[in-house]
């Protein structure tokens, strides 16, 4: 049954124990999990992103096999129905309409003697993009990461994301990465793939943000 809170006393009960409920030995060990993860694949690269995959998601991969191909992404648009193609098109076209009215303009302004002042917006080379996966696909998650990307000029933009126990990513996703202009896909999920963008390895590189 839902419990309904109905006074200040009984709310800072309430979220002290909550809070004190994300500290317990599980979060610890999660964090120590993850640290090491990511200590891993910034010192072996490949070889541990290869490893966790098969440890995490019982997947087996190679590094040649990371990266999608040219012909998966040819081939999603056939396994994609119109409709749901057209929806992610008009999608793709609202968000970017949205977010070309949000990016800050470069100024300068000279001042008295000589003084020049001013503020400078420029991308970073690379945004590298996070999708989940497993039983649900989520190309909206695609649009509204990579779009802002877009439309802030980054020369490129990597994505990863899981794919599922065929090895395959949900054809929309990757309908909706193209759309949205993603140069790069890699098939790798969990803290690796963070890891894996933030460190970057043979395969995968390194990114920015």
């Amino acid at each position: 049954m839902l419990r309904i809170i109905t006074n200040w006393l009984e709310a800072q009960a309430e979220l002290k124990r909550i809070t004190e409920r994300t500290h317990d030995d599980t979060a610890i060990h999660k964090e120590t999990t993850v640290r090491e993860i990511l200590r891993s694949v910034k010192e072996k690269g490949d070889e541990a992103l290869l490893h966790y995959t098969s440890e995490f998601d019982h997947i087996t991969l190679t590094p040649e096999e990371l990266k999608v191909t040219g012909s998966e992404l040819d081939a999603a648009y056939q396994q994609v129905n119109k409709d749901l193609l057209n929806s992610i098109r008009f999608a793709a076209k609202q968000i970017e309409a949205f977010h070309r009215q949000r990016v800050p303009k470069s100024w300068v302004q000279f001042g008295d003697d000589e003084v020049v002042l001013g503020k400078r917006y420029t991308p970073v080379d690379r945004a590298g993009l996070y999708v989940p996966g497993g039983k649900a696909a989520y190309p909206s998650t695609v649009l509204m990461n990579a779009i802002p990307a877009q439309v802030a000029k980054v020369p490129k933009i990597v994505m990863v994301t899981p794919p599922g126990q065929d090895n395959r990513i949900h054809p929309a996703v990757l309908v909706a990465a193209q759309e949205a202009g993603i140069q790069e896909i890699y098939r790798i999920g969990g803290a690796q793939a963070i890891a894996a963008l933030a460190y970057g390895t043979k395969t995968i590189p390194k990114v920015d943000v």
